[in-house]
């Protein structure tokens, strides 16, 4: 599928596969597509950052390769590495033989047969359809020496291979980079990326969300779900509730064939909504009910 020539045909690409993106969303998307250019993703976990890269894989029929980031990731989990165990064979084989023609050997261990592609090298590859969506999640995760080796992936869409020389994409992947926030991202991988802030969606938003994607549930439940979540949020929690949460906790309570909520629904679901002892417990002892009054109150 080409890609949008407008701001409302990504806004309808992205709703086309489920996805209720606002217009700065929208906007920053289609620059990212049309300038070519990264896009980097920070927000809360669980407001939808992820899916994003998800959507325009399937929506625009590209390959989707994800590299989950974490602490200690390198080069070998990130871009290639050999195949060690497949060279130790071919030595000993080439050695039973008799003579070994050493430099025509060392040539074919570092050839690409002996080459394990890894999500960064595999995104530099030409896909069926066009270039592939390359998601690089929680880059947060990792550490400045991995941003540093980014650089070169995300400045010329390339990577040097000693054994084998730079590798280079006839066609640059559709990057998406996302950060939980959990430390800052350096500002030279930054200015490589187009930057969008994703936030928690107003009430009218997350309804719409949660009709999208569970038009199953009753209207009036959804409505409330929608309330107190809104509410919840304002409260001194840990951690808030994404909008993750907000569609785990409207399937469960669609599972448990509630039609509206109550004080003790909620409190007997409060561990699908909120992931931290102490945010449950703060909801305890009567706080939940005064939420849910509110919700009700500003409703009727």
């Amino acid at each position: 599928m080409t890609l949008p020539t407008s701001i409302d045909a990504t806004q309808a690409l992205l709703a086309s596969a489920g996805y209720v993106a606002d217009r700065a969303l929208s906007t920053v998307v289609f620059l990212s597509l049309k300038l070519k250019r990264p896009l980097f993703l920070e927000g809360e976990a669980g407001v939808g950052k992820t899916e994003i890269a998800k959507v325009l894989a399937k929506s625009l029929g590209r390959p989707l390769i994800r590299l989950q980031c974490y602490e200690g990731l390198d080069v070998a989990a990130a871009v290639y590495e050999w195949n060690y165990a497949g060279q130790m064979m071919a030595i000993r084989l080439a050695e039973a033989g008799g003579a070994v023609d050493r430099a025509r050997l060392e040539s074919e261990l570092f050839s690409e047969r002996y080459l394990i592609r890894r999500p960064l090298l595999q995104a530099l590859e030409p896909g069926e359809g066009g270039a592939p969506v390359l998601l690089i999640d929680e880059l947060d995760r990792t550490d400045e020496a991995f941003e540093a080796f980014l650089l070169e992936v995300l400045s010329d869409f390339q990577v040097t291979i000693p054994e084998l020389g730079t590798v280079r994409a006839p066609e640059p992947p559709l990057v998406i980079l996302t950060s939980n926030r959990t430390r800052e991202i350096h500002d030279a991988l930054k200015r490589r990326c187009l930057y969008h802030w994703v936030d928690y969606p107003d009430a009218a938003r997350e309804l719409q969300i949660l009709r999208t994607r569970l038009p199953e549930a009753p209207e009036a439940l959804s409505r409330q779900v929608v309330g107190f979540v809104q509410a919840i949020r304002k409260e001194d929690l840990f951690k808030a509730p994404g909008v993750a949460e907000t569609l785990d906790w409207a399937t469960a309570l669609v599972e448990l064939d509630a039609i509206a909520l109550d004080p003790t629904l909620v409190i007997d679901t409060l561990g699908v909504l909120l992931k931290y002892q102490d945010d449950i417990q703060a909801m305890q002892g009567g706080r939940a009910k005064a939420l849910l009054d509110e919700v009700r109150s500003s409703a009727g």
